[in-house]
């Protein structure tokens, strides 16, 4: 939708109307999916608001989004709302670095995520999923969400760090755990960073928590390197005058791997297994494929090809309920966007939750119907319609961990389990940087 001469309109672009000094902040942060929502379905596909910071412009449609994370990617930067919200906790790692740090970091991360040593990971996934499932008893309901994020985590140290965490588990889950539930307290993103608040606090402590841990890794790692996993790489780097990184840097990218690496496919699953017990015909279909392909076996990468509807169904999942539900970035130098300027000091938006659910690019959108991801669906689908792992350079560095991952893991429970949603169980969300459930989702879980 852009041109080498673009024509630029006069006027800002449609949009809510908001408070003074705060803009419409409040209103997004007390209900994010309900105000994209409406202000895209008002507005159209550029709309522009307030908040304190400046004026925020929230893209809707999939070309502008393009724009932005692919084709003029070099002049927007995650910028300093993201690092207030992420910053505390992951420091200087790959997910909110810019520049050459990120160049530099990225390339000594990616040789965990290349295809070969991907597939070496899949028998280790379900091997902590099997594990994970002994623990279960017919007739048992577990807090499902607790189980997938403790299960993601020890794959991910192992497969990553090539540790076991057994006897840290807790508590690194449960220091991630509370700092995304200290992110959503609205003093933490509209007060000065000065201010001592209790959600600061709260992230101060799950930092330390973490800290413990982390360096403790780091530790053993520097005295016993591996050829293959993450610390050892990132402890032989140099530059060109011989300095190495500091432990700090080290441990930024440690932490932010940990988080982003378990988090994600934890609520994938969870959000999954919620839409399977609210569809008893899309669970029923995917139990005879894994049934007909699998017959009780252990699932391979050799399988997943056949394993067609799982694939459909981790995507229809993945649409209905991101598990990154939205994207921020920062314009460096001013673009034009739908005929408007935007202007440095400005935010542009792009949600998933918002873009995933137009009935412009999905037929019955808020339904969940695997069966609706065919090759020609998908070839007929705008480029970034369906963006679950953003675009462009910074497009997620485990995408293809993530989905081996999350199709594994969903293929070994359901062989194993039918899982039964506890009445009563609502699936509403908070307002954290990952799409999380206000509450725990109880499962009922049956042996099949």
């Amino acid at each position: 939708m852009s041109s080498d001469t673009p024509e630029v309109r006069d006027e800002q672009p449609p949009g809510p109307s908001g408070l003074p000094i705060v803009g419409n902040q409040l209103a997004f942060l007390r209900d994010p999916y309900d105000f994209m929502t409406t202000t895209a379905q008002e507005y159209g596909d550029i709309a522009q608001w307030e908040e304190p910071g400046g004026p925020v412009y929230q893209l809707n449609h999939p070309d502008y989004i393009e724009q932005v994370l692919v084709q003029n990617n070099q002049n927007y930067v995650k910028g300093e709302r993201f690092q207030t919200i992420l910053g505390p906790v992951t420091g200087n790692g790959i997910l909110n670095s810019e520049g050459a740090v990120w160049r530099r970091n990225r390339h000594l991360i990616q040789p965990a995520f290349h295809p070969d040593r991907i597939q070496e990971y899949a028998s280790m996934m379900t091997e902590f999923t099997e594990a994970g499932l002994e623990e279960w008893d017919d007739g048992q309901t577990r807090l499902f969400h607790e189980d997938m994020m403790e299960i993601t985590l020890k794959i991910v140290a192992r497969a990553l760090f090539g540790v076991d965490i057994d006897d840290a588990v807790d508590t690194v889950g449960d220091a991630l755990e509370e700092f995304m539930l200290a992110s959503e307290s609205l003093s933490h993103l509209v007060l000065p960073p000065t201010i001592p608040t209790p959600s600061r606090r709260r992230i101060q402590r799950a930092r330390e928590e973490l800290d413990a841990v982390v360096y403790r890794l780091i530790e053993e790692r520097r005295a016993n390197p591996t050829d293959q996993d993450v610390i050892s790489k990132l402890l032989e780097m140099s530059d060109e005058e011989g300095a190495t990184l500091s432990d700090e840097q080290i441990r930024d990218e440690v932490v932010t791997l940990l988080l982003a690496g378990h988090e994600t496919t934890a609520l994938s699953l969870t959000f999954t297994a919620y839409l399977l017990a609210t569809n008893p015909a899309a669970e029923q279909r995917l139990v005879d494929e894994l049934e007909e392909v699998l017959d009780g076996e252990t699932p391979t990468m050799a399988d997943l090809s056949e394993l067609t509807y799982t694939e459909q169904v981790v995507n229809e999942s993945m649409r209905l309920y991101p598990p990154v539900p939205g994207i921020v970035r920062e314009p460096v130098k001013p673009d034009i966007i739908g005929g408007y300027e935007i202007q440095p000091g400005s935010t542009v938006r792009m949600h998933q939750w918002v873009v995933h659910r137009d009935p412009r690019w999905y037929d019955d959108p808020l339904a969940f119907r695997p069966e609706r991801w065919t090759d020609e669906m998908e070839s007929d689908l705008p480029k970034l319609a369906y963006f679950p792992f953003a675009a462009g350079p910074r497009r997620c560095i485990g995408d293809r961990f993530a989905m081996l991952e999350a199709r594994l893991m969903l293929a070994t429970i359901y062989q194993n389990y039918h899982l039964e949603l506890v009445p009563g169980t609502d699936l509403d969300l908070m307002a954290t940087i990952t799409a999380r459930p206000k509450h725990e989702i109880p499962m009922t879980v049956h042996e099949r």
